[in-house]
């Protein structure tokens, strides 16, 4: 994929999977503006082509603070909306503040942003907006009702945005990943009583036999940004090695 030159937003892009986006976007030429809370590493902030604001997105000047330094750096092409959190909580102990947090993090932002940089987009003729979900918004573990919520949430305003959009030249697609390995996912099994029966459990769930990577959420990042996906609209593009389409047996 070229994407030579071009400008993208990616949320949360400086580590998990943002970082295997914004890995995967730099090998196909593009320039990437990292908006997160935590600074960048030496190593990525050194990089040629990265640039980067610190931002926090409960705060509701955000989406368009960011979308000023893009302007200053000539428009965004690409809106990559991957930041996010989760929390594991039972209904009856949930409480307002929690939820609206999540939703604010995950669904506001992303739209608000989408709504930031929507002049600069026109302007480009030809954009691309990613929202990143989850195969949560569409099956559920326990406890994650806040979560799913949000996930669905984004899985839907992606086809709102896409059908609104679509005049505007800009397209507008949902990634829902799977189980992709990280620091925080690591840290999970490695709690667990058996952390190596854990892992081959864990494993024997996805038909191709391992967890993700986040160079596979970047892989389809670069598709969908990429003229290759030009067609391609207000779709939700599961990528979890099978593990949804496989069903359980109990041996």
């Amino acid at each position: 994929m070229n994407l030579q030159n071009k400008l993208a937003i990616v949320t949360g892009g400086g580590r998990g999977i943002g970082r295997g986006i914004t890995e995967r976007l730099l090998a196909a030429g593009a320039r990437i503006l990292i908006a997160q809370r935590q600074a960048l590493d030496v190593e990525l902030s050194s990089r040629e082509n990265v640039f980067f604001i610190q931002s926090d997105l409960m705060e509701k000047d955000a989406p368009y603070q960011i979308a000023a330094t893009a302007a200053e750096l000539g428009g965004a092409d690409i809106l990559v909306n991957n930041a996010g959190f989760m929390f594991e909580q039972h209904i009856e102990d949930m409480d307002e503040a929690n939820w609206d947090r999540m939703m604010i993090v995950n669904m506001r932002a992303p739209v608000f942003l989408a709504k930031a940089v929507l002049e600069q987009m026109r302007a480009k003729g030809a954009a691309s907006i990613i929202n990143i979900g989850s195969i949560e918004g569409i099956g559920a573990n326990p406890y994650h009702a806040a979560y799913c919520g949000s996930k669905a949430g984004v899985h839907g305003f992606t086809r709102a945005l896409a059908v609104d959009l679509g005049k505007d030249g800009i397209r507008c697609n949902t990634i829902a990943p799977g189980w992709i390995n990280s620091d925080l996912s690591n840290d999970y099994i490695n709690a667990q009583d058996n952390p190596q029966q854990a892992r081959q459990d864990l494993h024997a769930m996805h038909p191709i036999g391992r967890t993700g990577e986040p160079s596979d959420i970047g892989n389809m990042v670069a598709f969908l940004a990429s003229a290759e996906a030009g067609f391609v609209t207000g779709q939700t593009f599961v990528v979890d090695g099978g593990r949804t389409a496989k069903l359980p047996l109990p041996f």
